[in-house]
């Protein structure tokens, strides 16, 4: 009996930490992206609107966080939100005017773009930038 509590907990401790990848996006134009969590920490880069993270802990009002190539940097909680955002991970990105490959093509992404997903059709997201362009993009070319 010992032996199955002792089990259960060490299972609850690991899939509480891997279970715990909470998804959110930068919210504000332009976000500093620290080495640790607070201001007294170097700034690793900038982010802009949209740009999707995925955390990975929280330490006070700090998220540590890991991106979409496995970058990993501190940003204060006050500047991220729960919108659904993703980003581009492949160089070249069509963005069309519709759900399909035979729409038009509006214009080009390169690699490392973020967008706020209005809609989505099938494995086809309606994006928006934050510049105000909006267009369609499949699944394949963003995380």
């Amino acid at each position: 009996m010992k032996f199955y509590f002792v089990l259960t907990v060490i299972l609850a401790v690991f899939l509480a930490d891997t279970v715990f990848a909470e998804r959110l996006a930068v919210a504000v134009p332009v976000a500093n992206i620290r080495s640790g969590p607070g201001t007294q920490y170097p700034v690793l880069w900038n982010s802009e609107k949209y740009f999707p993270i995925q955390v990975l802990k929280k330490k006070g009002e700090w998220y540590n966080f890991k991106d979409f190539e496995g970058d990993q940097g501190w940003v204060h909680n006050s500047i991220v939100n729960e919108l659904s955002t993703v980003i581009t991970r492949k160089d070249r990105c069509i963005i069309r005017n519709g759900p399909g490959p035979t729409q038009d093509i509006l214009f080009i992404a390169e690699k490392g773009v973020p967008f706020k997903v209005i809609g989505t059709k099938g494995h086809w997201f309606n994006v928006e930038h934050a510049d105000g362009d909006t267009g369609w993009i499949y699944k394949s070319l963003i995380w």
